[in-house]
């Protein structure tokens, strides 16, 4: 396992330099009249660089009210470009909700599906990712991914398999806390991972320390939850205008800022902001159009947040 793992890291760094030397941007970046779009490293194939996250927010069960706004935040995501979801068991209805929706919308063959397991044993695991499946109508699943590292030696053995008989595309592990950063790298830098979903926000950095350059490093792609703090970050700047600068990168609004300052970082592959609004879904898909800032302009938005 680890020297076909060395193998596929000294196969990416060739490739990144390839593009170096072509004048091509490290992270086989490319932008069109929609969102931009990062490469996976372990394949090369593209995402759009902002996403939609779906706890709490896709949670509403087969109230068809609370569904409809839904159906246009979905519209909006694949519209401008975006195409990761990312689910799980953990978060009620959310899953049937997300296929059911884009079932019904004809929109399934353009998303990314990402969910997870979230339970003990391995038939467990099993059956829960069998139901994920069904419920999101997505065969083969484009992500799954261990939640929490719930278990996760049992499960990526399951995972493993899985991926060798194309059930599913991708392999990833998550957690939400500063806490869990070690053990997260520790695990991508030792198993054959293909994403890492990690919290990681303007005022919650502690994964720019090791986690992230260590993703980069053993060709991982990246998801960022939490990004805006739990919505901390727009409690404190409510009522403040944005700096004149932050026109300087294509910022318009205070939920762009946040995304680009997490874009910037090359390490990041896409960000999953939850939301249950339309017009919050398309402010968030602008932060993947224009320019993103600077290191110097990620300094003074580090120390005009702090």
């Amino acid at each position: 396992m680890k020297s076909m793992m060395s193998s596929r890291r000294k196969a990416l760094k060739q490739i990144a330099a390839g593009c170096l030397a072509m004048g091509m941007p490290k992270l086989l970046f490319s932008q069109t009249g929609q969102i931009m779009k990062r490469a996976i490293p372990s394949t090369g194939e593209k995402v759009g660089v902002v996403g939609l996250g779906t706890w709490q927010t896709f949670d509403v069960g087969s109230s068809e009210a609370s569904r409809e706004p839904l159906k246009a935040v979905l519209k909006a995501l694949v519209a401008d470009g975006g195409n990761v979801v990312d689910s799980s068991p953990m978060y009620g209805s959310s899953e049937q909700v997300v296929g059911d929706l884009s079932d019904e919308l004809g929109i399934g063959k353009d998303l990314f599906y990402a969910t997870k397991v979230w339970t003990t044993g391995r038939q467990s695991g099993i059956n829960q990712m069998n139901a994920s499946m069904r419920k999101m109508k997505a065969s083969p699943m484009d992500l799954m991914q261990i939640h929490n590292l719930q278990d996760w030696k049992t499960h990526i053995k399951t995972l493993y398999d899985w991926k060798d008989k194309g059930l599913i595309r991708y392999i990833g592990i998550t957690h939400y806390v500063d806490s869990a950063h070690d053990d997260l790298e520790r695990i991508i830098k030792s198993e054959s991972i293909d994403f890492l979903q990690v919290n990681y926000s303007i005022n919650d950095r502690n994964a720019e320390k090791s986690l992230l350059p260590a993703a980069k490093d053993n060709g991982v792609a990246v998801l960022t939850n939490r990004p805006y703090s739990g919505g901390s970050l727009f409690r404190k700047t409510k009522g403040q205008e944005l700096p004149g600068w932050a026109a300087e990168f294509d910022c318009q609004s205070w939920g762009q800022f946040f995304l680009k300052y997490l874009l910037a970082n090359d390490a990041v592959t896409c960000v999953i902001p939850g939301t249950s609004k339309p017009h919050h879904m398309k402010d968030n898909l602008k932060a993947g159009l224009g320019k993103l800032p600077t290191e110097d302009h990620r300094k003074k938005m580090r120390e005009l947040m702090s």
